[in-house]
């Protein structure tokens, strides 16, 4: 499995012969302005929730690709009343696609569309493909990740590490204790004012704790082992 970093949240995900993109905002970032969105492989587009700083290049991405949009019943009708194509979920739903299985997780945040209208209830998802990878969206810190650690054998957890309007780095270190995985993916972070940290301080706290904190650089892959 290899997953790319586009900036902020957008992961480029790669398993089993598939393309998988998350939370695709990228033409309004800065820092990922050296990204070419024309060029990104997507045959599935999973959405978290419908804030802006996740969804702003979905009708875009999904209109070159025919990506299918996965996320919840209220994101995905908005996208089919559009004309795309999605499978909608909901929390503790699974279902089996090509790539293998999706599993749509709760998580604690807000959820509108950027003319402020309702996008259903924010969600993470649990990827269970050629390896086992959590995807936790914009989430507090929250006691139901327990479950997710009980349930799934995870290489991998990719969690927000911002603060401010997620967790930060000591939540995420406690996350990835509740969810039983010493290797994270660190996102939802140095997009603007609000989410920037020290990187050196994050890993050196995560260092203590015997995890290991990845931080990708916009454009940059990893190998998940």
């Amino acid at each position: 499995m290899k997953i790319t970093f586009y900036g902020h949240a957008c992961l480029g995900i790669e398993t089993n012969g598939t393309h998988i993109l998350v939370d695709p905002f990228i033409s309004g970032n800065e820092k990922a302005a050296h990204i070419d969105i024309d060029s990104i492989k997507a045959d599935y587009i999973l959405l978290t929730h419908a804030h802006q700083d996740h969804i702003l290049d979905t009708e875009v991405i999904a209109k070159r690709t025919g990506a299918i949009i996965v996320s919840n019943y209220e994101i995905v009708v908005h996208y089919q009343n559009l004309g795309f194509e999605g499978h909608p979920m909901n929390h503790g739903g699974k279902w089996n696609f090509e790539f293998g299985k999706l599993k749509y997780v709760n998580a604690i945040h807000t959820s509108s569309f950027p003319d402020g209208s309702y996008g259903g209830q924010p969600g993470g998802f649990v990827l269970e493909a050629d390896k086992t990878i959590y995807i936790a969206g914009d989430t507090a810190l929250t006691y139901d990740m327990k479950l997710i650690g009980k349930e799934f054998d995870l290489d991998l957890a990719i969690l927000p590490i911002g603060d401010n309007f997620t967790m930060g780095i000591d939540d995420a270190i406690r996350a990835s204790k509740f969810v039983d995985c010493n290797k994270v993916l660190g996102y939802h972070f140095d997009t603007f004012g609000y989410i920037e940290i020290d990187k050196v301080r994050a890993k050196a706290k995560f260092d203590a704790q015997l995890k290991s904190l990845k931080l990708l650089n916009i454009g940059d892959s990893m190998e998940v082992k």
